[in-house]
């Protein structure tokens, strides 16, 4: 799938940045506000959760890879019940059910196994299997964090109606009205619509070796990974999310699994100037000239590249 084994070698710490944009859409709306986009109320930066990210990348794997051995999803989108996933594990490995709860050690450390194998989120994202049927728990070797936008977003809440009537009583009510404005907002229901006209959001990423030795997680499984990041936005269409789409993706890969230099010295190489408050962003081209990809005097074992975006210009 890629030409380039370094950044698919589970063996090293990798480090990455990604980059992606919503037009016309809201990219995480927030329950506890009415499904607004989720802001920062301080900063009205606009934040979206990795567990929604995540919710993409397993939704790509599934459309993609779900027929072949391994590539199973644990975490379904409105999938059957997880105790039934654990109870699969259990009987594979011979745990009886009266120790299903409570199963000896060794043999909870087997069900686990088993659903590292079998389960590609459960390799990379790690899972809570401790429920009424056992399997313990797995730290995944793959994080992200919260994304949060470069510039403040706007939020809004938009009215939207439905034309049909859904029923006699709804079609007598817009006949009888005797206001002829009225009339007209009887032939259907209202609705809203949240959205943000744009905005351009920003996570960072860590994939831990060591973690990875203990899920099996292999390169076909990072390579999977990395195209799921680029690829998911055009599989996850809705008019509710508006246009989405990667801009960037920007690997750092270490020599080694423990790595030659921090995190967050490497990200600071991938620098995008918000625009402030006498511009506003409607497209990816207006933050085009203002991403700037560093790469000179790399930390000594450290490795960059560049999947989707800029490419490095090495800046003194």
């Amino acid at each position: 799938m890629f030409n380039n084994t370094i950044i698919t070698d589970p063996a090293r710490r990798h480090d990455f940045v990604l980059l992606f944009d919503v037009t016309d859409g809201n990219p995480n709306g927030d329950p506890d506000a009415g499904n607004l986009p989720r802001i920062d109320p301080e900063t009205m930066q606009g934040l979206v959760t990795d567990v929604c990210l995540k919710r993409k990348v397993r939704n790509y794997v599934s459309l993609t890879a779900a027929d072949r051995p391994g590539y199973s999803i644990y975490v379904q989108d409105k999938g059957i019940y997880l105790n039934d996933l654990h109870q699969e594990a259990q009987d594979a490995v011979g745990i009886p059910k009266a120790k299903a709860k409570d199963p000896d050690r060794g043999k909870r450390d087997e069900a686990r196994d088993w659903m590292c194998r079998h389960y590609f989120d459960v390799r990379l994202f790690g899972a809570v299997m401790s429920t009424s049927v056992n399997c313990g728990q797995v730290r995944g070797p793959v994080q992200l964090t919260f994304a949060r936008s470069i510039d403040p977003i706007v939020p809004m809440d938009i009215s939207v109606t439905r034309v049909a009537l859904t029923n006699e009583k709804e079609k007598q009510a817009a006949q009888e009205s005797e206001d002829e404005t009225e009339r007209g907002s009887r032939t259907g229901t209202m609705g809203r619509k949240a959205m943000i006209p744009y905005g351009l959001y920003r996570t960072y990423g860590f994939f831990s070796a060591p973690f990875a030795a203990q899920t099996g997680a292999t390169a076909e499984d990072l390579a999977l990974f990395w195209t799921a990041l680029q690829n998911m936005w055009d599989q996850d269409h809705s008019a509710a999310r508006g246009l989405m789409s990667c801009r960037g993706l920007y690997i750092f890969s270490h020599a080694d699994k423990l790595g030659s230099a921090p995190a967050q010295a490497l990200f600071e190489r991938i620098s995008i100037k918000p625009l402030g408050e006498e511009s506003v962003a409607r497209k990816f081209a207006d933050y085009q000239e203002s991403v700037t990809v560093n790469d000179h005097n790399l930390p000594a074992g450290v490795t960059l590249t560049t999947l989707v975006g800029s490419q490095p210009v090495s800046v003194g």
